[in-house]
Formats: C-alpha cells, sequence, structure tokens
C-alpha cells in the first residue's frame, strides 16, 4: 500500500472557525476524516500531520524521505514565503502536490506567488476539500 503524508501548515487547524467566508464552516477534524476515507477509497495509507511551526514540517518532511511515497501539503502562508520548506521538499525528492482550498490567486496579492510551486509536481487549489481528493486522484496516477 503507497503511503501519503498530509502536511498541513500554520492555522489550518481553525478552519471552520476562521475566515468562514473563505473556507466555509465544516471543521478542519470533519475534513481531515473526509480525506482519510478517500485516501482508502483509493488504496493508499494517508498520514496527517499539522502544524503551526515552521521547523517542526520541515522536520517531518525530512522524516518522510525513504518511507513514503508521495506528500500532500497545504502550507497555509507558508507557501509564501518559507525558503526552509521549499528546502526541504527539494531535499528530499519525494514527490509533492501543493493544495490549497481556496483560490490563492483570487485573494490578496501576496498570496498570489508560492515559493514551493517549483519544487512541487503540481499545485491544485481553489476546490475547498476537494482539493486534496484531486490531489490524492493525482496521486493515483503518479505513484
Amino acid at each position: 500500500m503507497k503511503k501519503i503524508l498530509f502536511i498541513l501548515g500554520p492555522n489550518l487547524n481553525m478552519v471552520g472557525i476562521r475566515d468562514r467566508y473563505v473556507y466555509g464552516t465544516e471543521t478542519a477534524e470533519s475534513i481531515n476524516e473526509d480525506v482519510r476515507k478517500k485516501a482508502v477509497e483509493l488504496g493508499f495509507e494517508l498520514e496527517i500531520f499539522q502544524s503551526n511551526h515552521e521547523g517542526d514540517i520541515v522536520d517531518k518532511i525530512h522524516s518522510a524521505y525513504g518511507n513514503t511515497d508521495g506528500i500532500m501539503i497545504n502550507a497555509g502562508a507558508l507557501t509564501h514565503y518559507s525558503y526552509a520548506l521549499r528546502d526541504a521538499i527539494e531535499a528530499v525528492q519525494i514527490p509533492t502536490i501543493e493544495t490549497h482550498m481556496s483560490n490563492i490567486y483570487a485573494r490578496e496579492e501576496f498570496r498570489h506567488k508560492s515559493v514551493i510551486s517549483a519544487v512541487c509536481a503540481g499545485c491544485i487549489a481553489g476546490f475547498g476539500k476537494k482539493s486534496y481528493y484531486l490531489a490524492l486522484h493525482a496521486f493515483s496516477e503518479m505513484l
């Protein structure tokens, strides 16, 4: 069974509470459970990791080396400025898909730039929790 590491960055534990007009009212826990079910349907083992701390996320990416087949990441605000996260993704050479629930290009201008996109296999944004489903489907074709 292929293993996918699903990483959620800062403030994504607050989905359903913060910015409801952007993210909706469904809780992070509910979304994670739905994504886990979809992963199982597609034949994946899914590990979900959320942290509000950049270094913890970098460490988690490093720990995936050699034992994870794919990384799905919604890096939250780190997407736009974390060169440490970019370098960690590049270093492990694990197929990675950048995901966002919101369309980052329809939001504030500072969100339009992703420093991690260049080291990811692709980016899926703007479809709510279905962005995560689409990434899982992409992995089913890639892996």
